[in-house]
């Protein structure tokens, strides 16, 4: 590989990390729910006169519809490109703000933040890690999907002060403008980084001692969707990830309101410092998987964070702000871990030939559990006691996902090995 194309790789990495910096807004989502609240029971004529049960909705919504539009913008960037991909992510979402800073009713926020912002981060996410992976060995695949990707994760580490100060400063619609316009500048900027590798490009592969003479080629099964969907362990797959995002998701949506009355104005620490937590366990979660199988890992995860739901009961009633902060953390970090993790499956299952496609399938699961938790939780908050019954219900399901991962069978990664000087394939998407 060339210096130039060396440079020119790293160039589209950070660019795909910039853009998720700012398309990780989403996680910051409560924030701008304890205002939305806030404004609710302050009252007035120009107060959000939403149901307490539905303050939700539009973040459970975003979820889904970004896991959805995954799908579709991953065909979109084969077509048209990853540049013009992320650049119609950016203006999705700068368009989903500016409507939220123009109207304060329920209808105008699902629209905007649910179904604008939604697709909006689906294409903007869909966009940026496959052009970086084309850039590089398939020996680098992991750190250079993990530097983008890790953006993701970070962003509440900025966006939750700089949402809380805004919206301290500037009230929540004009805060809602500033942000959007931001956003659209920055992701759309960064889009036309995003470039492919010119056609015949072929990254250089680390040496090994195999390299005096071609090696042989493998012969590795790449299961298509039709394929996939009739196989069980997707629908395990699937039900675990329903779960292990659903409940983490459930819990990201709302720490800034659960933190709030131990912490106050400073309650976005507590999302700041679970988005490192977040981030933390995707890294970890991956070596790992390697060390001891994917299976053992989720299973241990899933474990974990069935325990924490259960623990998070008694410490958000002692109003420590210190333990809140920690389990919070952990929270994060389990969740963050299902983000390493089935991509795995699905590559080690599946293979790499369709691995877009039935990732992206997959991938589902992840927006079905944070609409479906998310809404089932705001409607058991609103009743007396009701927060307790939703982690006690998150607590129940995952570790009844504990259990499922009995039935999933270890396989171990799948391989394809090329004559030298062929093209080694790459993973075309990671979240």
């Amino acid at each position: 590989m060339s210096n130039t194309s060396t440079n020119k790789g790293w160039q589209v990495t950070m660019a795909g990390l910039g853009i998720n910096l700012a398309l990780g807004v989403l996680y910051a989502w409560s924030i701008f729910k304890g205002a939305i609240k806030a404004s609710i029971e302050k009252g007035g004529p120009d107060a959000f006169h939403w149901s307490l049960s539905s303050i939700n909705d539009p973040y459970a919504l975003s979820c889904l519809v970004f896991a959805f539009a995954m799908i579709v913008a991953g065909k979109c960037q084969d077509k048209i490109g990853p540049a013009r991909t992320a650049l119609i992510g950016g203006l999705l979402v700068g368009g989903g703000f500016t409507l939220m800073s123009y109207s304060n009713s329920y209808v105008a926020w699902l629209v905007g933040f649910g179904l604008l912002a939604g697709s909006g981060f689906g294409f903007g996410y869909a966009a940026a890690t496959p052009p970086a992976l084309k850039w590089f060995s398939s020996s680098k695949t992991g750190v250079i999907a993990g530097t983008v990707v890790a953006g993701f994760g970070l962003a509440p580490v900025y966006i939750a002060p700089l949402s809380s100060y805004l919206l301290e400063a500037y009230g929540i619609q004009k805060s809602m403008l500033f942000l959007g316009c931001g956003f659209t500048v920055l992701v759309c900027g960064l889009s036309f980084l995003l470039v492919n590798p010119p056609q015949g490009f072929v990254p250089a592969e680390p040496a090994t001692k195999g390299d005096a003479k071609p090696a042989a080629k493998k012969e590795v099964h790449n299961a298509n969707v039709g394929e996939m969907l009739r196989s069980p362990k997707f629908y395990l797959l699937w039900a675990n990830f329903f779960i292990g995002a659903g409940a983490g998701l459930m819990v990201i949506g709302s720490v800034a309101i659960l933190a709030k009355k131990s912490m106050g104005h400073m309650a976005f620490v507590a999302v700041a410092i679970m988005a490192v937590g977040n981030a933390a366990g995707r890294i970890v979660a991956g070596i790992l998987s390697d060390k001891i199988g994917r299976r053992a890992t989720l299973r241990i995860m899933l474990a974990f964070q069935a325990l924490l739901m259960f623990a998070a009961i008694p410490v958000i009633g002692s109003g420590s702000a210190a333990l809140l902060v920690l389990v919070a953390t952990f929270i994060g970090f389990n969740y963050g871990s299902n983000l390493a993790l089935f991509p795995s499956f699905s590559k080690d299952y599946w293979g790499f030939k369709n691995y877009g496609l039935n990732y992206g399938v997959l991938f589902t699961a992840w927006g079905v559990g944070g609409f479906v938790m998310g809404r089932i939780s705001e409607m058991l908050s609103a009743q007396p006691g009701g927060l307790n019954k939703s982690f006690i219900l998150a607590g129940s399901l995952l570790a009844m996902g504990t259990v499922l991962t009995i039935f999933l069978g270890e396989k171990k990664a799948a391989e394809v090995t090329v004559t030298i000087g062929e093209p080694v394939p790459a993973l075309e998407k990671s979240h």
